[in-house]
């Protein structure tokens, strides 16, 4: 008769289970969110579409505030020059983001999106004072490579959209190094207010210049693209209640396989052969890169960084995409 597993030993195995069904969920949830601000980008301008999104990310941000402190407290910062910059650099990211939605297909600007953690590596390195082998430079080589596969620069046109999305994850890398730097400083809280407050002025300063009257039906498709960011946050959040960042890291990359799918049912394109060579290979690559982190903060226990976000601040977190 074989033997059951004691619950000291199901009960953490079943927790990281649930985790990652939520970050899968959310995966998806985000998944719909991009195809609602591909269809609304189409018609409005993507200044417009932000200004609005980070509207409704400033007033969950407020109740994920006020759930845990005040908003009094939430300002009180030790580095309120990078916790701008973040805001800034956070805002931008989702702007190019959303002009590459304009032109590219939802497949090619998943598996673009997919070098961010390899940038943030690359990063790291200046502005964190970091240390990068052999190991993890060879794997991020690898993974830029893959990024040319996708591009293919000299053999197709490389269109503006592509650059869009390139600028995009280098944008959001930088502001997750940032988020490292201050995470050191400021509270989690401290730093989820600082960034949809300066979000809210920034993308509201300029955006009131692109305003155009919506439809009805677009303002239904709005509500969609609002409740699928705030219930997407929410998801990871729970998610990160029941196993750790580094374990779930990884299921990040399932975004790409939702995104190739719901750019064929929803608009009808198909991420290229080169295209998923290419994505593959980045996937590898990061990968990999989180593999030796662990590594390398098991031998040093006082390493506690990481060269890719958490999935609380992964490619769908504070309010992106």
């Amino acid at each position: 008769m074989s033997s059951q597993p004691s619950s000291s030993q199901a009960g953490p195995t079943a927790s990281v289970a649930k985790g990652v069904a939520f970050l899968l969920a959310a995966t998806l949830i985000f998944g719909v969110q991009d195809v609602a601000s591909k269809i609304l980008v189409a018609t409005y301008s993507p200044f417009q579409v932000v200004m609005i999104r980070y509207w409704a990310f400033f007033a969950l941000a407020v109740w994920l505030v006020m759930r845990n402190s005040n908003l009094k407290r939430a300002f009180v910062s030790r580095a309120v020059g990078w916790q701008i910059a973040r805001g800034v650099l956070l805002v931008v990211d989702i702007w190019f983001f959303a002009e590459a939605l304009k032109t590219v297909p939802l497949g090619d600007i998943g598996a673009i999106n997919m070098v961010y953690p390899l940038l943030v590596t690359v990063f790291a390195i200046p502005l964190l004072g970091e240390r990068v082998g052999v190991f993890r430079m060879t794997a991020v080589v690898a993974g830029f490579l893959g990024a040319m596969l996708i591009i293919r620069p000299g053999f197709i046109t490389v269109e503006i959209g592509v650059i869009y999305a390139l600028l995009s994850s280098a944008f959001y890398a930088l502001y997750l190094v940032l988020t490292r730097k201050v995470s050191q400083l400021d509270t989690t809280t401290t730093s989820l207010f600082y960034v949809a407050v300066v979000g809210l002025v920034l993308t509201s300063a300029v955006g009131v210049f692109f305003w155009r009257p919506m439809a009805v039906g677009d303002w239904w498709l709005m509500a969609v693209l609002c409740l699928t960011m705030c219930g997407g946050h929410g998801l990871v959040m729970v998610s990160l209640r029941y196993a750790p960042a580094s374990v779930l890291q990884p299921f990040n990359y399932f975004s790409l396989p939702w995104a190739i799918t719901l750019g064929f049912l929803v608009f009808g394109t198909m991420i290229d052969g080169f295209a998923l060579a290419g994505a593959l290979v980045i996937v590898a690559a990061g990968l990999v890169v989180m593999w030796r982190e662990r590594q390398l903060a098991v031998k040093r226990p006082l390493m506690r960084g990481s060269a890719t976000a958490a999935p609380g601040q992964s490619p769908r977190s504070e309010g992106r995409r």
